[in-house]
């Protein structure tokens, strides 16, 4: 987290609290006028809040709270269009609001308000757009690895502790890594004692 340098009398402030179908937008001006509303996540809007915040003179300041990649296509439209865009901490927003309102309750007026004050405090982190920089591509594919990884341990968990007790209990000592592509054809073709049974011995053994 790092400091904003002190405010350009010519600056406003732009305060974004996203979510996945629509974000609240508050924007504080220069001369301390603000306006609030909400904008759709469609690209009509967002070139609308390019031509309002064009329209304010002066520089603008964006910061919102990163949320899933909901944030990412208004981001990059902002910093396309020329705006500094800057993210906010979630775990920081969380105690700015706790402390700012004395109450863990939270909606978007509120967040975009925190967001708002936070911003002007300079308790903000730098953003980063991963298609401006260039290695988005990059950034995809390890994601896509992580969850492939993290869906294969939790079905891999999911079978040691919860299928193999009830069907298989004698067979987990045969669980090691050398031996998983093993179980799992075995278990695609014998998912339970059923249809081990419905073969004689020698018919299994050959199988």
């Amino acid at each position: 987290m790092t400091d904003t340098p002190l405010a350009s009398p010519s600056l406003n402030w732009v305060a974004i609290d996203i979510a996945r179908y629509s974000n609240a937008v508050l924007i504080e001006t220069a001369s301390g006028q603000k306006h609030r509303f909400r904008m759709s996540n469609s690209a009509v809007d967002m070139q609308r809040l390019i031509d309002f915040l064009g329209s304010l003179g002066g520089q603008c300041r964006v910061a919102m709270e990163p949320t899933g990649d909901y944030h990412r296509p208004i981001a990059h439209r902002l910093l396309v269009a020329g705006f500094e865009v800057v993210s906010i901490s979630s775990v920081a927003q969380s105690r700015f609001r706790k402390a700012m309102f004395n109450s863990w309750d939270k909606n978007d007026p509120k967040d975009a308000s925190v967001i708002l004050e936070m911003l002007k405090l300079g308790r903000i982190q730098r953003f980063v757009n991963p298609m401006i920089a260039g290695h988005h591509d990059i950034q995809e594919l390890s994601k896509t690895y992580y969850q492939i990884s993290r869906a294969r341990t939790k079905v891999q968990n999911a079978i040691i502790n919860h299928h193999v007790p009830l069907y298989f209990p004698e067979m987990h000592k045969y669980w090691s890594s050398t031996r998983n592509e093993w179980w799992v054809r075995f278990m695609i073709e014998f998912p339970t004692p059923a249809h081990v049974r419905q073969h004689t011995c020698q018919e299994f053994i050959d199988l």
